[in-house]
């Protein structure tokens, strides 16, 4: 059964019910606390009474600085609404790990985004390193993966388009609120991944839900893929993907078309003119809820919660 670590600027604790116990290790990093899983096993069958889980303020359960790679259009509800069609080629992008943030911290809209965008995604942390040229099977998934958080790629999308520059417009401070939980797996919890259902609402309002089911490239083939050129570590974290339900879509074909046969410039100011008029990009005083879990329980990552606002 997986256990639920998170994690406080006083250390690690294991959370149990309502309650959290502390974690009696010296690690500071993830990498560190994975290396210590026995300390973590100490604390969950301690038996303490332990601090009301309330009464803790949680950090990302992934540290930084770590390598934050992501991976673009890996659901099928998420390529429908972005216009894809037939085979979709795997690709990967990094994030600046700066962008990790906690996951009841605001999320800060730079002053120069106008199209402010949410993505929840399942984030794998890795537990042993992933030399290029690893080839991962679902049999041997565990062990390369420690465990899972949910994380949300937000993302500039006026700059995303108008640069084709994932990195910048999914990097600033703030772009990637991850935990509540690290949620460490048994061997036996990898069965259960295709039942994990990725849900974020914004203001109350459901925008994404969908199961691991949806994804297009699978965990063990993911790593796979990106481990042709890619080396990872312990704590790294690779976000595997939204699934359908975000603010952006693309424009129905036709437009699209007509859009190709003008100059860029004046593509995009049509475009963000017609995006200006979408309701569901991200406002200052939203506030996004994310959860990950699967519907018995048995792996639950915990509620994301972060508000949005602007900067000064």
């Amino acid at each position: 059964m997986s256990t639920n670590v998170t994690r406080t600027a006083d250390g690690w604790w294991v959370a149990l019910g309502d309650r959290a116990v502390r974690v009696d290790t010296k690690a500071v990093t993830t990498a560190e606390l994975l290396a210590d899983r026995d300390a973590v096993r100490e604390a969950a069958a301690s038996g303490e009474p332990g601090t009301p889980l309330a009464d803790l303020v949680a950090l990302s359960p992934v540290t930084t600085p770590c390598r934050v790679v992501a991976q673009m259009v890996n659901y099928r509800s998420h390529a429908r609404d972005s216009g894809f069609t037939g085979e979709i080629p795997p690709t990967f992008f990094r994030k600046a790990s700066g962008s990790v943030s906690g996951p009841h911290d605001a999320v800060v809209r730079p002053a120069h985004v106008r199209f402010l965008d949410y993505e929840v995604e399942l984030g794998l942390v890795m537990g042993a390193p992933l030399p290029v040229g690893t080839v991962v099977t679902e049999q041997d998934l565990p062990a390369y993966v420690a465990g899972l958080v949910v994380t949300n790629d937000v993302s500039a999308r006026d700059v995303q388009l108008t640069k084709t520059q994932f990195y910048e417009s999914k990097s600033y401070p703030t772009f990637t609120p991850t935990g509540p939980y690290l949620a460490l797996l048994e061997p036996e919890d990898f069965a259960h991944l295709l039942d994990l259902r990725l849900r974020l609402s914004v203001n109350g309002e459901l925008r994404q839900d969908r199961t691991l089911a949806d994804m297009i490239l699978r965990p063990a083939q993911a790593l796979t893929l990106l481990a042709r050129f890619q080396t990872l570590d312990p704590g790294d974290l690779l976000l595997t993907g939204t699934p359908g339900g975000t603010a952006l879509k693309a424009p129905p074909k036709p437009v699209e078309k007509l859009g190709a046969l003008l100059p860029p410039a004046v593509k995009w100011k049509a475009f963000f003119k017609s995006q200006a008029k979408n309701p569901r990009y991200l406002h200052e005083g939203d506030v996004i809820t994310a959860t990950i879990a699967t519907p018995d329980g048995l792996i639950d990552l915990g509620e994301q919660r972060t508000p949005v606002t602007d900067a000064n």
